[in-house]
């Protein structure tokens, strides 16, 4: 008997109601990323070794999936390095390409190699799948989507603000309530300075980032573990708990880094993302969050991340500013400012709170009953003009019996069911069944299409 078929762990088959959903949240992004003049770019499944390497730290070179040369590939291992059995090194040698682990890097190297043709600032969108050797779990894959957009070569903070635009219009449109929560790494480099623990950014940051899930106790537990002084958490207890409209936020923050020139300088920029929002008006709100510290090994001003309302749901959005994209390719200076949606945790949303437009889901819209051959030769061209008027319609490829056609239009949710026998094709008429009321009328071609 032959083995049933499975696919890799962490991997999924997606029918077709799930790529009609998919496709839904991905064209939707695409046309909003459009809308702020951002062009579509793809980069190659798999990239060069030497270009995914070092890029994601110790861990991250240890998720990265790795290609085997083709043709003879253990050419060049000799038997010592086999019986050596060190993986990383017999990688290097059994592999030069990999699958891509992000976006961000791909996009990097992009951006080196065809830097004389480009118009800076250059804003590229991306929607491609990515790949990770993680351990599959709940909500985690192996192959997933990302949907990023980036604008490089602009310092400007208007980027940061298009770029909030772009994540209230994508929401707006999904119908999906959304808080956009908003903190700058310069504002927590300013709070490490104010405490006296400038050089544990990271180790602070980390911790504070927990605040919603593990509680303020556990944070300072934390922090102690990570050697932060008791005078330093004390310090720190106004700051993290600040309450009040985003400008009293502000204000407070503003005071207590006047002595921090780093930090004053984020409080400037935040200021005036939110100030330039408020003129053009977002469908939803925008918090300064200085618990936020999500990438601060990657982020270096504005940082942002989205988390629906109406669902218990992780981030799904986030990005950021970053100030040297390319200098890991040799090409310093260029700084950039991106957005990444989450498409596989907005598509839960989207089914938790059954969002999901029923014309997004690219159905047949009519389906022809075949009676046979001159019934089918007459309802070809009628087929036909439907289609150019642009409804989605087919005919039932075989003369089968009238309930299996219908038990067919029933199974894939087909709302209309066209009918020409004899008296239809004397007539020049069809007969058009309405499925969810069982009404039924005779019509012209045209009568039908205008029904429609």
């Amino acid at each position: 008997m032959a083995q049933k078929p499975s696919i890799p762990k962490g991997t999924r088959d997606f029918g077709p109601v799930e790529m009609a959903k998919r496709n839904y949240i991905f064209n939707t992004i695409r046309e909003v990323y459009a809308l702020y003049g951002f062009q579509q770019i793809e980069t190659p499944a798999m990239e060069t070794l030497q270009t995914l390497m070092g890029k994601y730290g110790e861990e991250g070179d240890k998720l990265l999936f790795k290609v085997l040369n083709s043709g003879d590939f253990m050419g060049k291992v000799t038997e010592q390095e086999l019986q050596e059995r060190n993986a990383l090194h017999l990688a290097a040698k059994l592999c030069e390409k990999g699958l891509r682990y992000d976006l961000t890097v791909p996009f990097a190297r992009y951006v080196v190699m065809h830097r004389e043709e480009l118009q800076l600032p250059f804003k590229r969108y991306q929607i491609q799948p990515v790949w990770r050797a993680d351990r599959p779990q709940k909500g985690r894959y192996r192959e997933f989507y990302q949907c990023d957009a980036d604008v490089v070569g602009s310092d400007s903070l208007l980027n940061e603000v298009e770029l909030m635009q772009i994540v209230d219009t994508v929401f707006t449109r999904f119908g999906i309530r959304v808080q956009i929560k908003i903190n700058n790494r310069k504002i927590l480099t300013g709070i490490a300075e104010v405490i006296g623990e400038a050089d544990k950014i990271v180790d602070i940051t980390v911790a504070i980032d927990k605040l919603d899930k593990i509680g303020i106790d556990n944070v300072n537990e934390e922090l102690r573990a990570d050697g932060i002084s008791e005078e330093a958490i004390a310090r720190l207890q106004p700051i993290i708990s600040l309450s009040g409209s985003n400008e009293e936020k502000l204000q407070t923050i503003a005071e207590v880094l006047k002595d921090s020139e780093t930090g004053l300088k984020g409080v400037e920029e935040t200021r005036y993302i939110l100030n330039t929002l408020a003129t053009v008006g977002l469908k939803n709100e925008i918090q300064l969050d200085l618990t936020l510290a999500r990438g601060l090994n990657y982020y270096t001003g504005a940082i942002f991340e989205v988390k629906a309302l109406d669902v218990e749901m992780g981030s799904i959005t986030g990005g950021g500013r970053y100030d040297n994209l390319t200098g890991i390719f040799g090409m310093p200076g260029l700084s950039g400012v991106g957005i990444s949606f989450g498409a596989d945790r907005i598509y839960d949303v989207l089914n938790t709170l059954d969002l999901y437009p029923k014309d997004s889901m690219n159905a047949t819209q009519i389906l022809f009953i075949n009676f046979g051959e001159q019934e089918t030769a007459y309802c070809l061209p009628i087929i036909n003009k439907v289609r150019e008027n642009g409804f989605r319609a087919e005919i039932y490829p075989d003369a089968a019996k009238m309930k299996k056609q219908m038990s067919y239009a029933n199974a894939k949710q087909i709302p209309f069911v066209a009918l020409a026998g004899e008296n239809e094709m004397n007539e020049g008429k069809i007969t058009l069944k309405n499925m969810e009321t069982g009404e039924q009328q005779l019509l012209t071609p045209d009568e039908l299409i205008s029904r429609l």
